[in-house]
Formats: C-alpha cells, sequence, structure tokens
C-alpha cells in the first residue's frame, strides 16, 4: 500500500498546485470556473500511469497479463472475440510493439487514465477534489481490475460534451465505440434520453421510485432480467450468487448528492450544465442501491461514478464562504476514512510491480 499512499499524496498535490495558479475562465452562463494549470496536472497523471501501469499484480491484472502471453492474436481470433476493439488492441501490441504483457497494462492504464482527467480538467470546479475522491473512492483501483469496463467508460465518459450541447448522434458514435471495448458500455445509448431532463423534476421521482420497487421485489425483477439475457454474453451472471455491495458504498455515493439537491438552484447558477451531471450521478447511486441486492448491477455504476467525481468538485460551492473550507477539509477527512477502511481493513490491498520496488525493514517490498 505505500505506493498507493504516495501516489495519493503526489496527485492530490500536483492537482492542488495545478488549481492553485489556475487562470479564470469567462464565458457566457458560466459563472465560477477556472482553467488549471496544464503541467501541473500532466504531472498528476504521469503518477497515476506509472502505478497502474506498472503493476504486477491486483485483481484480473494476472489474467490478463497470463491471456496476453498465452495467446496468438490475428484478424481471425479479433473478430471471433466479443469485444473486438480490446483484442485489436492486444494484436497490435502484441505484434507491433511487444511481446511483454506490462504493455499492455501500462497502455490500458495510459488510455483509461488520459481519458478521465481530459474531461475533469474541463468539467472540474476543483480539480484536485475530483482526483482525489478518484482514488480515494475505490474506482482507481477499480480500473485496475475491470480494466477492459473502465477503458470503456472512459472512453464514454468523453461523450459528455454531447450530452450536454444535446448532440445525439456524435453521443452514439462515441459510445458505440467504447462498445467495441465493453459492449455492456450499450447501456448508455437510451441512458441519453433519461438525462436529458431538468435535475430533481418529476422524473426523478419516478427513476428514484422504480429503483426502490426494484430493491424490494429483487427477485421478481431479476428473474425477468436475466431470463431476457439468457442468450448474450451476460447471461452466466443469471447464477451469480456473491452477495451484494457493501451498503456504506451507497451512503458515500448518497451525500453529494443530497447536497446538490439542497444547492440545486445555485449549483445550476453557476454551471450550466449541472443537470445532465446531477442525474447521470442519481443513475450511478440507484445502480448502486440495486447492487446491495446483487453484486454485478454496481459494474453498471462504474459508467457514472466519473460524474459523481466532477459533481462533489462543484459542492463545496454551494455554501457560504465561510462554510467551504470546513467542507473541503471535511470532504478529505471522510474519503480518507473511506479510503483506509476499504482497502487497509477490508481488502487488505498489497500494491506489487516488478519494476516500482519500495522496501522498508522487515516491511512491504
Amino acid at each position: 500500500m505505500v505506493l498507493l499512499w504516495f501516489n495519493l499524496i503526489l496527485v492530490f498535490s500536483f492537482s492542488f498546485l495545478a488549481r492553485y495558479v489556475a487562470t479564470p475562465i469567462t464565458a457566457p452562463g458560466i459563472v465560477d470556473a477556472i482553467r488549471p494549470n496544464k503541467l501541473l496536472v500532466f504531472a498528476s497523471l504521469v503518477s497515476l500511469v506509472v502505478i497502474s501501469g506498472l503493476r504486477s499484480n491486483i485483481g484480473d491484472t494476472f489474467f490478463y497479463k497470463y491471456s496476453y502471453e498465452l495467446n496468438n492474436f490475428t484478424w481471425d481470433t479479433v473478430i471471433a472475440q466479443k469485444d473486438i476493439g480490446f483484442g485489436l488492441l492486444q494484436m497490435l501490441l502484441k505484434n507491433f510493439i511487444s511481446e511483454d504483457p506490462q504493455i499492455l497494462i501500462f497502455t490500458t492504464a495510459l488510455i483509461t487514465n488520459v481519458f478521465i482527467i481530459f474531461v475533469l480538467y474541463h468539467y472540474s470546479r476543483m480539480l484536485e477534489l475530483s482526483l482525489y475522491v478518484y482514488i480515494t473512492g475505490g474506482l482507481f483501483l477499480v480500473s485496475m481490475n475491470g480494466i477492459r469496463q473502465v477503458l470503456a467508460a472512459a472512453i464514454a465518459f468523453t461523450a459528455i460534451k454531447y450530452v450536454t450541447e444535446g448532440n445525439f448522434i456524435k453521443y452514439a458514435l462515441i459510445i458505440c465505440l467504447a462498445s467495441l471495448f465493453h459492449q455492456s458500455a450499450l447501456i448508455l445509448l437510451p441512458i441519453y434520453f433519461l438525462v436529458r431532463f431538468k435535475a430533481w423534476s418529476k422524473a426523478t421521482l419516478v427513476l428514484i421510485t422504480v429503483s426502490l420497487v426494484i430493491v424490494v421485489g429483487f427477485e421478481q425483477f431479476s428473474a425477468l432480467l436475466f431470463s431476457a439475457l439468457e442468450d448474450t454474453q451476460y447471461g452466466h451472471y443469471k447464477g451469480f450468487e456473491e452477495g451484494g455491495s457493501n451498503i456504506l458504498r451507497v451512503a458515500v455515493g448518497a451525500v453529494p448528492l443530497f447536497i446538490a439537491f439542497l444547492g440545486r438552484n445555485k449549483l445550476r447558477q453557476l454551471t450550466p450544465n449541472s443537470d445532465y451531471i446531477v442525474n447521470m450521478s442519481l443513475l450511478g447511486f440507484i445502480f448502486m442501491l440495486i447492487s446491495t441486492q446483487n453484486w454485478i448491477f454496481a459494474r453498471i455504476s462504474i459508467y457514472f461514478e466519473l460524474y459523481q467525481l466532477i459533481l462533489i468538485s462543484w459542492i463545496v460551492k454551494l455554501f457560504r464562504e465561510k462554510d467551504q473550507k470546513f467542507i473541503y477539509f471535511g470532504i478529505l477527512i471522510c474519503y480518507f476514512a473511506y479510503y483506509y477502511y476499504e482497502n487497509v481493513i477490508s481488502l487488505q490491498i498489497l500494491y506489487e510491480s516488478d519494476y516500482l520496488v519500495w522496501n522498508t525493514k522487515g516491511g512491504e517490498k
């Protein structure tokens, strides 16, 4: 964990300094926005990519590396795969760059984090908070486990521009590209029409009500859903019985939304795109709530957790100026505690790398 802690310090420090020397944005409809220093943001990106890209363990990393070594990637094998984009990426890497499987891990880490930071750079009010929560909220760790899906989510995340502009064609093209790496990204196509409404309207009430009904009647809902998916690549999840997500994760996701609800009018004044970001975040919360009944639904919430990173960077500004520092440090402390509980106490994460070595006497290497 030492290198993961070190990464957290570096990423937060660089991104905080990037905002500290930022320049204000003057644009119609934007009341309070800034553009962080690019060089310092790049330094944060380097830390994230190096730590993620040079790992040798965590989650499915070993299996991805083993598969990369074992398989010979040709056009026939790529086309036969369910996620053609990921197969094509592996074919290009192995046939033209290196047979070392670490190149796959590093490349996916690079692409994933570049896209995520690119979007956060343009939409977050406090970039260091977004990146801090990206790490401490667990999504950065998830990107080292569900490699394909978080890669697809990062690609889909760039479509935020077309959600806010109301351009479905360009939005759909990006989502289809993301689906080549993980087909579950296609769920975002109909989502476009669900989020193109005013946040906290009657439609919001309907979404929340439906999610509660699903949670209460989950057995009936899951039977219908998995019957519909029986002949797809997701049909095998019908027998998935690993329990539900930790209710603590649901609570962590609920707090920023609750604050956004209380300050909804001010949030719209601060940023004109807030309704879409809130709606996406709300959908993530709904899927996470459903996942308390079956963990597999937490995978869908990955696509929406990225929007929560934007939302949390704005909620500090919803409070009175004299209270903003208290809220800011409160977020840092609460997420730090959650990160420690989740990674040290609960999951007992041990970071390993063949390239980055941290020696302590009788300790971690």
